[in-house]
């Protein structure tokens, strides 16, 4: 993927180590049960599973499904964008501070059949100030199957004020221990 200045880390980046909370292998649950990427009260959302791989690594899977098509049969772009900003999303949350997307660029490589199912790998590649760098590659059918979309992304940390400004709060979207660590 040729990725802009924006989503480049400079030469200052460092990749940090998970927060101590975090164990490889473990299931990443969704901060938000009507989160339409994670959550499983969403009626049309994504559903995507994830968990913690090494280091700031995630290992992600959604299922394309009718309601995520746009031509007959295939993935809404839109929709896997949404995909790969999720999956880039739980990168950040291993770091245990609260994140928000200031830029995704996704690189669409082949089509997404409905019924497939899209294992998404995404890392961080550098951390400076409140700035995170973060790659994500998107396979169909296995983790190991061709690669259909690329992406990458950077994240800017906010105060967890940020979301009862602009939404409706805290309350049951991030886990307790973001909310009172």
């Amino acid at each position: 993927m040729n990725r802009s200045p924006v989503t480049s880390p400079p030469p200052d980046a460092v990749i940090p180590e998970p927060h101590p909370d975090v164990k490889a292998g473990e299931r990443i649950g969704p901060h938000y049960a009507r989160c339409f990427g994670c959550g499983g009260d969403h009626p049309t959302g994504l559903h995507l599973e994830a968990v913690t791989a090494e280091g700031l690594t995630v290992a992600a899977r959604f299922t394309v499904t009718d309601v995520h098509q746009g031509a007959p049969g295939l993935a809404h772009g839109g929709v896997l964008a949404a995909a790969m900003d999720e999956a880039l999303g739980m990168v950040v949350w291993l770091l245990r501070k609260p994140y928000v997307t200031g830029r995704l660029e996704t690189d669409y490589l082949r089509p997404v059949p409905v019924g497939a199912t899209l294992h998404i790998r995404t890392r961080c590649t550098g951390v400076s100030g409140r700035k995170a760098y973060l790659e994500a590659e998107a396979h169909v059918g296995a983790p190991d199957g061709p690669v259909a979309v690329r992406g990458a992304a950077l994240f800017v940390e906010v105060p967890l004020e940020h979301f009862t400004r602009h939404g409706e709060g805290v309350a049951g979207m991030v886990p307790d221990h973001e909310v009172n660590p």
